[in-house]
């Protein structure tokens, strides 16, 4: 005959809300933090769209002007996070690897821009890429017009996102085993193959973690990018000031509506770059 112990059936007849207690304390204040500071507002926003009829919801997110914003902000974003991916890796590599004269001064302006106001480092860019300014104006002459178009977004979204990709790739870069790739220089490999072979396979993971997290800052970026664009529609109108513009019209439910589109599609990119983070770590261990 089979006997129950004592404890299991205390702990199995053990009321729910009594477990719960047995949380740990720094569970609770986890949950807690995040529950008030992330999941109450984005419910709160669901909840705002959701007031609209799913007619007006879909009329709004699916306008013209909706449409075209998004893709100024989204494909913008992606090309700036992708650029600071291969020049972001590359100056992480030269940093770690290389001493040379006022290597901390550049080591420590790369954080500038995390410091800097945005609505500064716009009027900054704005100067510089302007007709006049020390790099527009040797631009102009070959036609190339970076103030106040869809390009001045790029490059607001370019500088604003560059520290994610420099500091996250920087540590995983000072973690590395030097004698891995004096071995595949001894086996006979080229630097460009111990670097395609044996560094970057490792190393592509963090990567698409810094490319993910340049992507987010620049997707949600206004205060530099609106004053380097005209903020012309069909242009280099930028969803984050179209709905701005939606506030200041007191369209409150179309602003969210917006919103709620641009979280969704930013979620489905991150999902993706997370998948792809998961199969590079799953390739790399095989």
């Amino acid at each position: 005959m089979t006997t129950v112990s004592p404890f299991v059936e205390v702990e199995c007849k053990t009321p729910f809300w009594k477990k719960l207690g047995r949380v740990p304390w720094t569970w609770r204040i986890t949950i807690g933090y995040l529950t008030v500071m992330l999941f109450i507002p984005i419910i709160a926003m669901f909840l705002k769209a959701g007031t609209e009829p799913p007619s007006k919801f879909w009329a709004i997110a699916t306008s013209d002007i909706a449409l075209a914003t998004y893709n100024v902000t989204f494909v913008t974003a992606i090309f700036a996070a992708l650029l600071n991916g291969v020049f972001g890796t590359l100056i992480a590599w030269v940093l770690v690897r290389y001493d040379f004269p006022f290597k901390s001064l550049i080591d420590a302006t790369v954080d500038l821009p995390f410091a800097l106001p945005t609505s500064v480092a716009g009027l900054t860019l704005a100067t510089v890429y302007s007709d006049n300014g020390w790099i527009g104006s040797l631009l102009t002459p070959l036609g190339i017009k970076v103030s106040f178009t869809r390009t001045g977004v790029a490059v607001a979204m370019i500088f604003i996102s560059l520290p994610f990709i420099v500091r996250t790739v920087q540590p995983v870069l000072q973690e590395m085993e030097h004698e891995i790739e004096e071995a595949a220089w001894c086996l006979g490999a080229s630097q460009w193959q111990t670097f395609w072979k044996v560094i970057l396979p490792p190393l592509f993971p963090t990567i698409l973690t810094g490319v993910a997290l340049g992507f987010s800052r620049a997707v949600g970026e206004y205060g530099s990018t609106v004053i380097i664009s005209s903020n012309t529609p069909y242009q280099d109108l930028i969803a984050p000031v179209l709905i701005f513009q939606r506030l200041e019209q007191y369209d409150y439910s179309g602003a969210t509506v917006i919103g709620i589109v641009l979280l969704s599609i930013s979620l489905v990119l991150l999902l993706a770059i997370n998948f792809l983070q998961a199969w590079a770590r799953r390739y790399d261990t095989r």
